[in-house]
């Protein structure tokens, strides 16, 4: 009995398909291999790369994160624990942490889960938490990658000081925010 045209053109594609994949095996065993000298010769990130999170501060030293939660409603692997408290306002405006009535008392992004898409970036009503170009997260033990509060701060620049302090760049919240603290600074200055 004769097989179909169709049956056999089937048999004879069968028998060369992987002669063809073995075909792209021999191609590549014979090419220069390019090996990336990664922990001696480090190479640049891109621009827009993302890695490890950071919190931001104020010129003046306080942070800008509100506790407000929304970067961990935000993130879908639930690797950002945010516990937010209220700004206590002494007779001295020792107890401010934010210019806000509240701000971020824990704050906590569990590398182990996270995936470093930027959804938190992107929800964060205060550009309080952005994305550094550092990529080298791993470490000796699980513990060490739940990154606390202190972890994530931004470092102090010349001229800030360590919260809690009272507002030092204008009268409310609303002028660090609107970007109006530069002229209340220099009046106070004087």
């Amino acid at each position: 009995m004769a097989q179909p045209k169709s049956q056999s053109r089937s048999m004879k594609e069968q028998f060369w398909d992987p002669v063809a994949g073995f075909g792209v095996t021999f191609r590549t065993m014979f090419k220069k291999v390019v090996t990336e000298q990664y922990p001696f010769e480090k190479q640049p990130t891109a621009p827009r790369f993302h890695g490890r999170h950071q919190l931001n501060r104020w010129p003046d030293g306080l942070e800008k994160c509100i506790g407000c939660e929304l970067c961990a409603w935000a993130c879908p692997a639930d690797a950002i624990y945010v516990e937010g408290a209220t700004n206590t306002d002494d007779a001295d405006g020792e107890g401010r942490y934010s210019p806000g009535e509240r701000y971020g008392r824990v704050y906590q992004i569990n590398y182990l889960r996270c995936i470093l898409c930027g959804l938190c970036i992107e929800a964060c009503p205060t550009r309080a938490l952005t994305m550094t170009n550092e990529y080298e997260l791993a470490d000796t033990t699980r513990a060490d990658l739940i990154y606390e509060k202190s972890d994530l701060l931004a470092p102090l620049l010349p001229g800030m000081e360590q919260p809690p302090h009272p507002m030092r760049l204008g009268d409310d919240e609303g002028s660090y925010y609107r970007g109006e603290y530069g002229a209340s600074a220099k009046e106070g200055d004087s």
